[in-house]
């Protein structure tokens, strides 16, 4: 297997970052090393739905998460808050660790976890109760925050993202840093997202197919048009996407409307998105399958170094621009939450067998 610098060089913006990040000074109060999560600091404030999920870090007085400064024998606080400078921005994410993690455990996979345009880490952790499932399963979890609560998920410059390739720099530089400080598993990387976060992780999926072991998106499809993100090799993708998003259509959003705080890219419908996956990854024609609540399109990856991979359609009856499963309240104007499937299970199932479906 390459190694994870090995992977990065392909990446100029990589290797620019790589001299960045050990010269960057100090991104907060006390003399944690550039980049090291302080915990006991609260999770933030909640997204715009108003809920916040459970409280903030545990206020463990724990290691900082494999920076080397404690005693061998502190336990790790389960959830961190840490920081790190790219590109001249000090960036937040929330580290969950699972409840067993210590240094003589191998290497963890890692689940990077995009919020929706307009929340934030508190409420996506909150929606989706993802940081639950994953520790239970031995998995670290990062919410990173994205600049001005959204994501840079097309190429397209903005007024207010002058620079489109910013957000994938961070995501780049935050796997960097966690697989040198958390031990995570540079050859289990997952992305995942709802809505403008999920169209960041196929963005990640598509432009950084060799950085991932796979990818899922709930409610976000690729974007189209002059902000178009094009899949450039194979890696398995899950797109979930409800058949009566009021936001986001099924069908896409070619010509969204204009929006003066964040312009909203216009985008594919979610079947396009899955199927330029499966283009991208040389697979063959898709079946579907109707399953009780939803309908699953399954795609099988070529042998282009993924053969037993997939590419994956969730479309569930009667959802909305919701993350199915949850027991959160969508805001108003967003549709019902569908109970037919569990998105965060279904997500980590995936990651973990991203093989032939049913």
């Amino acid at each position: 297997m390459r190694s994870f610098r090995d992977r990065f060089r392909r990446w100029p913006g990589v290797l620019a970052l790589s001299v960045v990040l050990p010269l960057s000074g100090c991104v907060t109060d006390s003399d944690r090393p550039d980049g090291a999560p302080s915990s006991g600091v609260p999770s933030g404030p909640s997204g715009p739905s108003g809920s916040s999920g459970s409280s903030g870090s545990s206020g463990s007085s724990g290691s900082s998460g494999g920076t080397g400064g404690g005693a061998e024998t502190a336990a790790p606080a389960p959830e961190v808050r840490g920081r790190l400078r790219v590109d001249g921005d000090i960036r937040q994410y929330l580290l969950h660790r699972p409840a067993s993690a210590s240094s003589a455990d191998g290497p963890r996979p890692l689940v990077v976890a995009f919020h929706g345009r307009g929340a934030d880490a508190a409420e996506l952790r909150a929606k989706s109760r993802l940081e639950r499932a994953a520790t239970a399963r031995g998995m670290l979890v990062a919410f990173p925050e994205g600049l001005g609560h959204g994501w840079g998920a097309g190429t397209r410059a903005t007024e207010q993202r002058p620079d489109p390739g910013r957000d994938v720099r961070f995501t780049e530089a935050l796997i960097e840093h966690l697989v040198r400080t958390e031990r995570a598993d540079p050859g289990r990387v997952y992305v995942a997202g709802f809505s403008n976060g999920g169209s960041m992780a196929l963005r990640m999926a598509a432009e950084r197919p060799t950085l991932l072991a796979g990818a899922a998106s709930v409610s976000g499809q690729l974007p189209t048009g002059d902000a178009a993100v094009e899949p450039t090799g194979p890696v398995p993708v899950m797109v979930v996407y409800g058949a009566d998003d009021p936001v986001r259509p099924l069908a896409g959003l070619p010509s969204p409307p204009p929006d003066p705080r964040e312009p909203i890219l216009p985008t594919r419908s979610a079947r396009d998105t899955a199927a330029a996956f499966a283009a991208a990854g040389g697979a063959g024609e898709p079946v579907t399958r109707h399953e009780k609540g939803y309908d699953r399109t399954v795609w099988r990856l070529g042998s282009g170094g993924r053969p037993d991979g997939t590419v994956r359609l969730l479309v569930v009856h009667g959802g909305g621009h919701t993350w199915p499963g949850s027991t959160v309240p969508p805001p108003d104007g967003f549709g019902p939450v569908s109970k037919a499937l569990n998105a965060t299970d279904t997500i980590l199932d995936f990651f973990t067998d991203p093989g032939p479906g049913r």
